[in-house]
């Protein structure tokens, strides 16, 4: 098996940590994670330009997985299949997700802004998953809990 463990993932200061049942395999989470990127979705936040104005936001979800334990590579539909090689159904992955932010201005002009990266640390023995998340840069516009939220409704709506 290939490792797929990001050598700089921290160990104690993690912002979030939350195990769940599940009874699939990591081959299925991967194609899961794959059909995460790309997908969007709106969400109220402060203004990055105006303080106290709130703004209708969008979110933009990137996905990467580590390869050689240093290196993030593009998770998508189209490179999944490759990505899977020497991938066992238990152990441990770790993930990058980049959350882009855009909003419309008075103009109708999208304003991209300061965006998210987190680092998830997936570990699977038997039926039981722990998912770790760690906000890596950014603001927090998304909450740490809230992201592993997405990666568990995602896998229960089966979205490969």
């Amino acid at each position: 098996m290939r490792k797929r463990v990001y050598y700089r993932f921290p160990q104690r200061e993690l912002h979030f940590e939350q195990k769940y049942r599940y009874y699939e395999d990591l081959p299925y989470l991967v194609r899961t994670m794959a059909g995460m990127d790309g997908k969007y979705g709106m969400f109220s936040t402060e203004s990055p330009d105006q303080r106290g104005h709130i703004i209708q936001a969008k979110r933009d979800i990137e996905v990467y997985t580590i390869e050689n334990n240093l290196d993030f590579v593009r998770l998508t539909l189209d490179t999944v299949e490759e990505l899977l090689e020497g991938i066992e159904s238990d152990g441990t992955l770790d993930f990058r997700i980049l959350l882009k932010y855009s909003y419309l201005d008075g103009k109708y002009n999208r304003i991209a802004f300061a965006g998210d990266d987190y680092l998830v640390r997936v570990h699977l023995e038997g039926d039981l998953i722990t998912l770790k998340v760690h906000l890596d840069a950014g603001y927090g516009r998304t909450e740490c809990g809230r992201v592993a939220d997405t990666i568990v409704e995602e896998l229960r709506r089966g979205a490969v």
